[in-house]
């Protein structure tokens, strides 16, 4: 997920995806520390868009308080 997708979304979007996010992060942790996953570096990104999308909501949150 990019950027812009990540910024076309509602607010209330933003939140269920930042906690699908969470639970997609946690099953690739659990299932690479049962048996290496074939490509790690989902985790990597997994986490990343976690970042992006609480760094989006985040950002929505400042905007709302200056109005």
């Amino acid at each position: 997920m990019n950027q812009l997708d990540i910024k076309q979304l509602s607010t209330s979007d933003l939140r269920e995806r930042i906690k699908e996010e969470k639970n997609n992060l946690a099953k690739l942790k659990l299932n690479h520390a049962v048996s290496p996953i074939e490509n790690p570096m989902k985790i990597t990104f997994s986490r990343k868009t976690v970042a992006r999308l609480k760094t989006e909501l985040r950002k929505r949150e400042l905007a709302e308080e200056k109005k």
